[in-house]
C-alpha cells in the first residue's frame, strides 16, 4: 500500500449515516450485499479483495453534526485496521487536501 495509490473517501457534505454508507459503498466498490449498517461495513472492510490505503477527507462537518455516529465510524475503521493491518490503512486528512492529491496546496501561512 502506498499513499500515492490511496483511495480517497471524501465526506464533504455528509450529514448522516446513510450518506456515509453510500459514500463508502461507491468509493470502496463494496459488494451488492452491503447492508449499509455498521456491521456490514466492518465485514466489508475486513474482506476487501486488495490492500487499501484509505484517506478520509472532509470528515469534520460530519463529526460536528453527528459526533456519536462519527465515533462509531472511527471504531469500525480502527477495528478493521486492527484485524487486517497489512490489508487496510485508514488516514484522516486534517487539512484541505493531502500530499499526492490533485488538489492545490493550501495558501502559505507565513
Amino acid at each position: 500500500m502506498r499513499l500515492a495509490d490511496a483511495v480517497v473517501l471524501d465526506l464533504a457534505g455528509v450529514t448522516d449515516k446513510a450518506a456515509l454508507m453510500d459514500r463508502c459503498a461507491v468509493v470502496l466498490e463494496l459488494p451488492a450485499w452491503f447492508g449499509r449498517n455498521w456491521d456490514a461495513l466492518a465485514d466489508c472492510l475486513t474482506d476487501l479483495p486488495e490492500p487499501v490505503a484509505l484517506v478520509v477527507t472532509g470528515w469534520q462537518g460530519y463529526a460536528t453534526v453527528r459526533p456519536h455516529e462519527w465515533r462509531t465510524a472511527q471504531d469500525v475503521f480502527a477495528t478493521a485496521v486492527d484485524e487486517r493491518p497489512t490489508h487496510l490503512s485508514v488516514l484522516l486528512a486534517l487539512g484541505e487536501g493531502f500530499v499526492g492529491s490533485d488538489e492545490a496546496p493550501p495558501a502559505s501561512l507565513g
